[in-house]
């Protein structure tokens, strides 16, 4: 028996949007919901007792950084990431490629697999995709994603479908690998920019689970990549209705607030960025006012709360001039403290989501939403 499944609890009536429950063996994900992103088995600032206050549900970490420090082999032998990181909630890792494919200057590619230079001393890494579900089994997180080939933007067509047949090769191949009943194995949707590119890849993917044992999710790769989030939006929804009804769809490297909900009214069910925190590092703030840059002179002498909506603690306990004075003086509570209102921000924006769309009302709660400041985005 699997020891995950997606439950499809409610849809809204009037969007695509849906509310599911994810069964994982570290625990339930009510869905939509964001996921902070955890790149070396920690979220800049926070102990994962704050992070469980704030009410995230998963927490992200990267394989590539982790398999160059402090190691797979060694996070496995202190009991995987779980017991490592002392987060007892589901972990999803990455497979690092898109931060391999990033590193591009270092990066040899062909359909084996991938060669790079590690970012810590230089040493030439090989990784083919039975590689990479290995060192994703061995740091031991509940969902773990395809090793793929990420295109860039902007891209022409040609190398945009070389990434999908590519990607789609390597998927099957990390389905064979990967046997480890305790991890979930999502498939990653390429294509870039192209809608039929984009079709012609979950088609593939589809025609592979339907070989194999199949994968228990779909990743949605390659947007967020540096194209305008308007161009996204013109292929999303038709990519997301067409992943099966049965599996959670999850839509990798988004996190603004009015893209996270544009994203959920069609059909898409988890997302993470680094967006909140890194922000929050920079002195900036979600807020009901739209987007708040605390290094504003207009804070100097301003003794409200941070945004008075909403209930963290940093808004329940800390002025604005205060927050400004710590950010101006490059203090690292002033990042922790914006940390914490920016992830318990969009929790709590997936949290209502959820609720409006189990009310049948998400429509309106998404029309409201971009009738108000706080749709002003990043």
């Amino acid at each position: 028996m699997s020891h995950f499944n997606f439950e499809l609890q409610s849809t809204d009536p009037s969007t695509s949007a849906r509310a599911g429950i994810f069964h994982t063996p570290h625990g339930l994900v009510q869905t939509p919901t964001f996921m902070p992103v955890g790149t070396r088995a920690t979220i800049k600032g926070m102990q994962p007792e704050q992070l469980m206050s704030l009410g995230a549900q998963v927490v992200l970490a990267n394989t590539y950084h982790l398999s160059l420090r402090p190691g797979s082999e060694l996070v496995a032998e202190a009991g995987g990431l779980h017991r490592f990181m002392n987060w007892q909630r589901p972990i999803l890792t990455d497979s690092g490629g898109f931060q391999i494919f990033s590193l591009a200057d270092t990066l040899k590619l062909d359909d084996d697999g991938l060669s790079f230079a590690s970012i810590i001393d230089g040493s030439r890494r090989r990784w083919t995709p039975e590689d990479n579900m290995r060192i994703q089994n061995q740091l031991g997180a509940d969902i773990i994603m395809q090793l793929d080939q990420c295109a860039p933007y902007p891209c022409s067509k040609e190398e945009a479908a070389t990434a999908v047949k590519r990607s789609a090769s390597w998927a099957r191949r990390c389905r064979i690998a990967q046997t480890n009943p305790q991890q979930a194995l999502f498939a990653i949707v390429q294509g870039g920019t192209f809608l039929d590119l984009r079709l012609e890849s979950v088609s593939l993917l589809e025609q592979i689970g339907a070989e194999t044992t199949g994968f228990e999710g779909y990743g949605i790769g390659g947007y967020s990549v540096g194209e305008p989030h308007d161009l996204m939006f013109e292929s999303l929804g038709e990519v997301a209705q067409a992943l099966p009804i049965t599996k959670p769809r999850y839509l990798m490297g988004v996190g603004n607030p009015t893209s996270l909900l544009k994203a959920i009214a069609v059909g898409v069910d988890l997302m993470d960025c680094v967006l909140p925190t890194r922000t929050a590092r920079m002195g900036t703030a979600f807020s009901s006012e739209g987007r708040l840059n605390l290094r504003n002179a207009r804070f100097t002498r301003d003794f409200e709360p941070l945004d008075p909506q909403c209930e963290c603690t940093t808004c329940k306990n800390y002025s604005r001039a205060y927050l400004r004075h710590l950010v101006q003086s490059k203090e690292m509570l002033g990042g922790i403290l914006l940390t914490v209102h920016n992830l318990r921000y969009l929790l709590d924006l997936t949290e209502k989501a959820r609720q409006a769309i189990i009310a049948g009302r998400y429509g309106e709660f998404l029309r409201s939403w971009l009738d108000s400041p706080a749709a002003d985005d990043f």
